[in-house]
């Protein structure tokens, strides 16, 4: 039980993650932008730090206790991290969601696990390696094909005469794949960031901290950072588009709660999953990074079929069926590397 409970949190982070944009549907009459600011005032600030607070005994002391590098590079990724989120709505625009979460997830899953894969001492050696990259390598395929599924999905809609939002063709179209592409690494700059301040989880830990919980002092910082990037891009339009007063705009009641559930919930699966990303060691950002993604991506098209967006799309439906089940094994590949790393 003790070599299954972290992947057992990990696979309830991901539940979260594949929910929580489900909260997206309901922003009127809000302006995007009013609802962005509610949004991530709960998930980046309010939400993991009463959370760390609570279960932390002394949070503000083990951020102190190091290097002012872990913190402001902490920060740095998760800023870097906001400015892919602006992105990914802009890529949307031009090459439609299917196509843009395909490139997001497998470039966010691949270099956010790449990245710190390469930071560990003497990773060349390990005999844990190859199966990593190849557990990687893998979720790549699953991703590609649920996308691809997407697209083609969007295709028999569309010549059935169900409205698509347009997807934009020859230099405009490539400019969206190079914005996608873009979107995709800075994405992945949140996992990259997460183990980046793992001295400060160290720190928490040293400090009394209970070792699940020590990663929540990381997030803290991260998501600081990307606070302030998520923040400030919605404070601009605010003023840009005069819609502060959509903030109590009548009947905004069920916007509001669904904007304090979507950031509860995206916190959830960040917490969570550095919950077991924390008892999995150094490896733990590596595989457990992927995974959180991969199985997101099962859970929202889940909710997906649910909702009725594979309806009269057979063909694309088995595809992405057929996807679902080659995340499944890299998951499984991912987690047997965790049985052969040294270190």
């Amino acid at each position: 039980m003790e070599l299954l409970f972290p992947f057992l949190l990990v696979i309830f982070a991901s539940f979260f993650q594949g929910t929580f944009g489900l909260g997206m549907k309901y922003i009127e009459p809000m302006s995007w932008e009013a609802w962005w600011i509610v949004y991530s005032v709960i998930a980046m600030i309010l939400f993991p730090g009463i959370w760390a607070l609570i279960v932390i005994p002394d949070l503000w002391g083990s951020i102190a206790a190091v290097p002012s590098s872990a913190v402001w590079g902490g920060m740095l990724y998760g800023f870097l991290w906001g400015v892919g989120g602006i992105m990914f709505g802009i890529s949307v625009g031009y090459i439609g969601v299917s196509i843009t979460y395909g490139i997001v997830m497998g470039l966010a899953a691949s270099v956010g696990s790449l990245v710190p894969l390469m930071q560990i001492p003497n990773i060349g050696s390990n005999p844990a390696l190859p199966i990593v990259i190849i557990g990687v390598l893998v979720m790549l395929v699953g991703v590609a094909m649920s996308a691809i599924a997407g697209i083609k999905r969007d295709s028999v809609q569309a010549a059935a005469g169900k409205e698509i939002a347009g997807i934009k063709t020859g230099a405009e179209f490539r400019k969206g794949l190079v914005i996608a592409t873009v979107c995709g690494a800075l994405s992945a700059l949140l996992n990259v960031g997460f183990a980046n301040a793992l001295p400060i989880a160290a720190a928490a830990e040293s400090l009394g901290a209970i070792t699940r919980n020590s990663s929540l002092a990381a997030w803290v910082v991260v998501l600081f950072g990307a606070f302030i990037m998520n923040a400030g891009y919605a404070v601009v339009l605010l003023i840009k588009n005069n819609s502060w007063g959509t903030f109590a705009a009548a009947n905004s009641g069920k916007a509001w709660k669904w904007a304090i559930l979507t950031g509860i919930f995206w916190f959830a699966a960040l917490g969570v999953y550095g919950q077991g990303a924390a008892l999995l060691g150094s490896i733990g950002p590596v595989i457990g990074w992927p995974m959180l993604l991969g199985l997101a991506l099962i859970i929202s098209n889940v909710w997906a079929v649910r909702t009725g967006e594979w309806e009269g799309a057979q063909g694309p439906f088995r595809l992405m069926l057929g996807g679902v089940a080659v995340l499944i094994v890299a998951c499984i590949i991912l987690g047997y590397s965790n049985t052969l790393f040294a270190g």
